[in-house]
This record gives structure tokens, C-alpha cells and sequence, in this order.
């Protein structure tokens, strides 16, 4: 199966993803405007009930991604694999990721402690880079350190999915000893390692250019259609304090309408982005990423190389 096939066959994924956000997002809000209500009604405190109920359906929301995303994204990320590895797929993909899911990861407290663990990993080395960069050229090499940690912290979720997908691949062995494979995975074929920030940045940028240019075209249209609205004077009065260059173009009304404009087009973007455009660019990676695995699976030798630049990986070696 090419990327294209994989990538259509897997979106359902994110489809139901997004629909579950969406019920977060509403349950959330009716559960806010409940508190407010009732806050009101029994107490005759109203922020006390917003407050109240903003608690209650932070619950809600934090139990909804812990027992139904979790399930959906790594199901996603299983499927991916088996496109990638095995060349091919079940039709029904959705029950077979989530088949799998459980197969591998027994517990949510299973998966949680993987994923956790890989994501300390990859935190910890981009710390350290910019530490490096501190120690060697003070604060222009803080600065450089800094900058490629940046870099790294972009691609930190990339990373995290893709060695998920190892740990998917490695069924046959533990899932510790297959998370400490797939962290070095992405740092010991330096050539893969940088096709994918390739593929990363490259789509990122082409994506946001595109989807948040026509977005943002699209509200200016809207708000220059509407004209003048008292929003702007409040906001421009809020920041005129403020002497800041980003408050300097807020304290303008004038400029608002584009502010505007922008903001919602990099809001619609990071929406569409994830939902479509994202497990795309992951089908690219995991590919690159896992090929390069399956041709060179990493020995024990090879664990030393991450034992001295991450705590975390050097406890889940010990471990394994």
C-alpha cells in the first residue's frame, strides 16, 4: 500500500476524533452555562456556579481523551503500521485498531506509561541540546541551543507516534525493550531523521500558507463587509497601555479587522491541519522511520547512545 491508500483508509480515525472534540467542546459549554444557571439560581453567585460547573466539565473532557482519544489515536498509529509493514489492511479498520490496541496495551495505564516515557525521552535530549549550546557559546550558543530545541519540541509529537508505531511493530517483544528501540530509531539513522523534518516542516508551512491564507482572506472579507464594531474600540482601549509591539498593533482599531482575520485563519488551519493534513504527513514519517527500523533493528549495543543523554532512558533500559 502506498502513503495515499494508508492515509485514506486510516482517516476515519480522525474523523471520529474530531467528533468527539466537538461533543468535549459542547459538553464543556452547556456544562459552564449549567453552573451559571444554577449558581445563580440556588446560591446567588453566579461565578461560583461557572466555576463549579467549569470544573465538572474539565472532568468530563479530561475522562472523554483519556478512555476514547487515547483509543482512536494509537488504533490510528496501529493501522498506519500494518499499511506500512505488512502492505495491507482490514476493511473494517476502525474495530481492528481498536482490537489491537487492547491487545498490546492491557490497561490505559499501560499505554499512558509508554507514551509518558517516550515523551520524557525526547523532552530531556532537546533540554539538553540547549544546555550544550549554553556551555559552549554562553548566550549566543544558549540562544542556538534554544532555537534547535525549538525545532525539536516541533517534532516531539512525530516522534512519540512514530516510536508508538515501533512499539506496534515489535508485538513479539516486550513494550519497554520496543520503546527504548524506537528511541533510537530516530537518532541513529541521521539521514531518515532528517527526511522526515523535511517532510514535517516542508507540509506544515505549505499547509499553513494555504488553508490559513484562504481562512484568513475569508474573515477579512466578512469583518470588512460588516464594518466598524464596537469590539474594536474595547480592544484597542485594553492594549493601549501596553507598549509592546504586538499591543501597539492592537491599541489600533484599524489594523484589528486583519489581527482578526488572522487569528481566526491560523485557528481554522490548526483545526484542519490535524484532522487532515497531519495523518498525511505521519504516513510519510512512520514510513521513512519504520523501513529504516526494519532494516536495522537496534541491538543492545546500540542502547548506549541514548543511556547517557536521558535519565528516563536509561531507567526504562535498566528496567527492561
Amino acid at each position: 500500500m502506498d502513503n495515499k491508500q494508508i492515509y485514506k483508509k486510516t482517516l476515519g480515525f480522525s474523523l471520529r476524533r474530531l467528533l468527539w472534540d466537538v461533543i468535549s467542546l459542547v459538553l464543556f459549554l452547556a456544562l459552564c452555562t449549567l453552573g451559571f444557571m444554577l449558581g445563580e439560581k440556588l446560591i446567588k453567585n453566579s461565578v461560583i456556579g461557572l466555576v463549579i460547573g467549569a470544573i465538572i466539565g474539565l472532568a468530563a473532557v479530561i475522562l472523554i481523551s483519556r478512555f476514547v482519544s487515547y483509543m482512536l489515536k494509537a488504533g490510528q498509529i496501529a493501522m498506519m503500521t500494518r499499511g506500512v509493514t505488512e502492505g495491507e489492511l482490514p476493511d473494517n479498520v476502525i474495530a481492528e485498531g481498536k482490537k489491537v490496541v487492547k491487545e498490546r496495551f492491557l490497561t490505559v495505564a499501560a499505554y499512558f506509561a509508554v507514551t509518558n516515557v517516550i515523551k520524557g525521552i525526547f523532552n530531556q535530549i532537546g533540554r539538553g541540546i540547549t544546555k550544550v549550546g549554553e556551555s559552549i557559546g554562553g548566550d549566543t550558543g544558549g540562544a542556538i541551543g534554544g532555537a534547535v530545541s525549538s525545532v525539536m519540541q516541533t517534532i516531539v509529537n512525530y516522534l512519540c507516534d512514530c516510536c508508538l508505531g515501533w512499539v506496534f511493530y515489535r508485538k513479539d517483544v516486550k513494550a519497554a525493550k520496543a520503546t527504548c528501540e524506537g528511541a533510537v530509531l530516530f537518532f541513529k539513522h541521521g539521514k531518515t531523521f532528517a527526511k522526515n523534518m523535511g517532510r514535517v516542516f516542508g507540509m506544515g508551512l505549505a499547509s499553513l500558507l494555504l488553508i490559513g491564507g484562504v481562512f484568513t482572506g475569508v474573515f477579512y472579507a466578512i469583518l470588512h463587509a460588516i464594518g466598524d464594531l464596537p469590539l474594536y474600540t474595547d480592544v484597542a482601549a485594553f492594549f493601549a497601555e501596553n507598549e509592546s509591539k504586538l499591543a501597539r498593533i492592537l491599541s489600533n482599531p484599524a489594523t484589528l479587522p486583519i489581527a482578526f482575520s488572522i487569528l481566526g485563519g491560523v485557528i481554522v488551519w490548526s483545526i484542519l491541519h490535524s484532522v487532515f493534513i497531519r495523518p498525511f504527513v505521519l504516513t510519510g514519517v512512520l514510513r521513512n522511520y519504520l523501513e529504516s527500523g526494519m532494516n536495522d533493528i537496534p541491538s543492545e549495543a546500540s542502547f548506549a547512545m541514548l543511556d547517557s543523554k536521558s535519565d528516563k532512558f536509561r531507567k526504562l533500559h535498566q528496567e527492561m
